[in-house]
């Protein structure tokens, strides 16, 4: 079956050089000036296997498509390109919740195109790392079995490892809960409290990840694999992450770069909303929803995580 990738993004780009090591790729972008380098991936030219083009048309004449675009975006792209989409292999690699719906990928999907077989990539992973041909493993959550292996054989490649899971709902929400965690570890090193904090917010905010996924239906070994566990370390402990990123500039009172896009910011307003919404309580994500916005200082958040009533873990 073809693959085409929508999103000619780093990831996307990403994507398509990895998988094109199994044959033609198409990659669809509405700006493809750049030619054979996408100026997000500098040094690294596109294989002769990756057709890039702008006509949309074309690219999803594919049987698998792979959509590789901002999770805020995902809804209106969904909406405005149905017809194109149906009866498709539709593969999200979103990580983050639409802050209209307050829902995953996996559902906006389900709800523009019913009759499309519906999976989510997501795990550790950096654009750079995947496009050089770094070894990098990630999850692949399908609910039907038979297409999940066919997926899993279709984008497998000698660097890129595929480990399939049924569980839909606990990989998406690892990959878009685990933004949010990463902005506050950011915070933390940004404002100089140290690794030991770092370490505290990375497992305290892991419990959050796993209370709500798991009160949604997910299961907890999802988030204690690649599509959790795996990309929490990873984007709490590198400066590759924007999310990190974003929340060491929060840290530091500096400003950040508004061209860049941060999927944890809006998660984080989403989480907040849907934790209040389901009577659950996650006080990072909600400090995070707050600082991201302005609506507290890095003081007052330290100073209302530290202070909260003593429990048992």
């Amino acid at each position: 079956m073809s693959v085409a990738i929508l999103g000619a993004g780093a990831f996307g780009t990403a994507l398509a050089i990895a998988i094109s090591a199994n044959g033609p790729v198409t990659l669809w972008g509405r700006d493809i000036s750049w030619g054979r380098e996408n100026p997000r991936l500098p040094g690294i030219t596109l294989p002769d296997q990756v057709t890039v083009t702008a006509d949309l048309q074309a690219a999803t004449q594919a049987g698998t498509l792979l959509l590789a675009l901002p999770a805020q975006a995902l809804g209106a792209f969904l909406s405005e390109h149905a017809d194109l989409l149906q009866d498709k292999w539709l593969v999200s690699t979103a990580k983050g919740i639409d802050l209209t719906r307050l829902t995953g990928p996996s559902t906006l999907i389900a709800e523009v195109c019913p009759k499309a077989t519906i999976a989510v990539l997501t795990g550790p992973s950096f654009a750079a790392d995947i496009a050089r041909g770094l070894p990098t493993a990630l999850t692949l959550a399908c609910a039907e079995d038979r297409a999940a292996q066919a997926l899993q054989q279709m984008l497998s490649t000698p660097v890129l490892r595929l480990y399939r899971t049924p569980d839909v709902t606990g990989a998406e929400l690892g990959g878009a809960l685990k933004n949010v965690i990463a902005i506050a570890a950011g915070v933390v090193i940004g404002a100089g409290f140290g690794d030991s904090a770092r370490a505290a917010i990375i497992t305290r905010g892991f419990a959050e990840m796993t209370r709500l996924a798991t009160h949604l239906g997910a299961r907890p070994e999802t988030l204690a694999g690649l599509s959790g566990l795996g990309d929490l370390t990873l984007t709490c402990t590198s400066v590759q992450s924007r999310n990190f990123r974003f929340g060491q500039a929060l840290g530091k009172g500096e400003d950040f770069d508004p061209a860049t896009t941060v999927e944890g910011a809006a998660t984080a307003r989403a989480v907040t909303a849907l934790a209040e919404k389901l009577g659950l309580d996650m006080p990072i994500a909600a400090m995070v929803a707050k600082l991201s916005q302005g609506g507290a200082s890095v003081e007052h958040a330290a100073e209302y995580l530290m202070t909260r009533p003593l429990k048992e873990e």
